[in-house]
């Protein structure tokens, strides 16, 4: 009853050229459903993600759907048609798998497109991405074991197979699980930082004593991009179980300083004026903190700290060394003598020089 018609009188040629024909429908149904799509979509942004990221699986989905629908209607006592049939669900579950992940990146796409990084506050932007990215990872994960157990499950020996396995666990168990333990404990600090969000895309961290931003965060390991371009790449793992700094967490907004070694005899307001008029003409500086100070005093000069504050950090790394440069310049031309200077060998130099006087008239005396 359920048997393809005879069109050439061999069953197989019947299967096969029914199987071309289901074929060619499925690619045509897709192609212009692909276009009129894209035709009512072009506006949308929404839309034109989810047709980029679905297009290709949905291809295959309706390819291997006309196929099994072909090898159904065929007749049960064909040789080979139940290998086939088997290997053709194999390949459906496949596409349907790779759909589901590009829904998984469509989503992900559409939280990026509308929570840009191009913004002067990209704060909660970047806390949205970083968030999308990691459960996304984690949904891709889950539907990828889920394929997969979709496709064991075709297989009669399977469930005979896992049942032994079940029953003969002991020790092999044990150990699976040991070995395991890295991996879960990536995915458990992937979920953990997901949700509570010690690090997100963009921000900038103090890691190992290295400087860098986050660049990436897949489901096992950071990449941290390094002030030099080098790469850090640091497990999920670890940010859960090690202190790290964090500057821009609540805000990337920062203070930074400037540390000046100058003699006594430095006029500290004039420096300080001078520190002051460098914060307001730089264009690094926000305008929130500027302002110098003396905090150490040693045996042959004291320290003057200047701080001032930027937008972020990229900047006020710009403005602490425009501010080390000016002032530098500044105290050599307005009190060059009062640079710090070693007043042990001027010290020394002088007592030579004593010692040479007093030793003149015993020379004399002599002659």
């Amino acid at each position: 009853m359920n048997e393809l018609l005879s069109f050439t009188g061999s069953p197989w040629l019947d299967v096969l050229l029914s199987a071309l024909f289901a074929v060619g429908l499925a690619l045509a149904a897709h192609t212009i459903g692909a276009a009129i799509l894209a035709r009512i979509l072009r506006f949308h942004d929404v839309g034109v993600l989810v047709v980029r990221h679905t297009r290709a699986p949905t291809r295959w989905v309706l390819v291997f759907a006309a196929l099994n629908l072909v090898w159904v209607g065929a007749a049960a006592t064909l040789p080979a048609l139940a290998a086939l049939e088997h290997a053709t669900a194999i390949a459906l579950i496949a596409a349907v798998t790779w759909l589901a992940l590009g829904f998984i990146d469509a989503l992900v796409a559409i939280i990026a497109r509308f929570n840009p990084f191009e913004v002067e506050d990209n704060l909660h932007a970047r806390r949205v991405r970083t968030q999308a990215r990691v459960l996304g990872r984690t949904l891709k994960v889950v539907a990828t074991v889920c394929g997969v157990g979709a496709a064991l499950v075709t297989f009669p020996g399977v469930r005979q197979f896992g049942t032994t396995l079940l029953a003969s666990a002991g020790m092999a168990g044990l150990v699976a699980g040991l070995a395991a333990r890295p991996v879960l404990g990536n995915i458990v600090a992937g979920l953990q930082i997901a949700l509570t969000q010690p690090i997100r895309i963009d921000d900038v961290l103090i890691v190992e004593g290295e400087w860098g931003r986050v660049e990436e965060i897949t489901g096992a390991y950071v990449v941290v991009k390094v002030w030099d371009e080098r790469r850090l790449v640091v497990p999920l793992q670890w940010f859960i179980e090690h202190p790290f700094q964090n500057w821009t967490r609540s805000s990337s907004q920062i203070i930074g300083t400037v540390f000046l070694w100058v003699d006594y005899g430095v006029p500290v307001e004039r420096v300080r004026e001078e520190f002051l008029r460098i914060c307001r003409g730089a264009p690094e500086w926000d305008g929130r903190v500027a302002g110098l100070q003396v905090t150490e005093l040693g045996e042959r000069a004291m320290q003057l700290r200047g701080i001032a504050s930027s937008v972020d950090a990229g900047r006020g790394w710009d403005l602490r060394c425009r501010l080390r440069e000016d002032l530098v310049a500044f105290i050599q031309r307005e009190f060059p003598q009062h640079l710090p200077r070693s007043r042990a060998e001027i010290a020394m130099a002088a007592s030579e020089a004593q010692a040479a006087q007093a030793a003149r008239p015993k020379r004399a005396a002599r002659a």
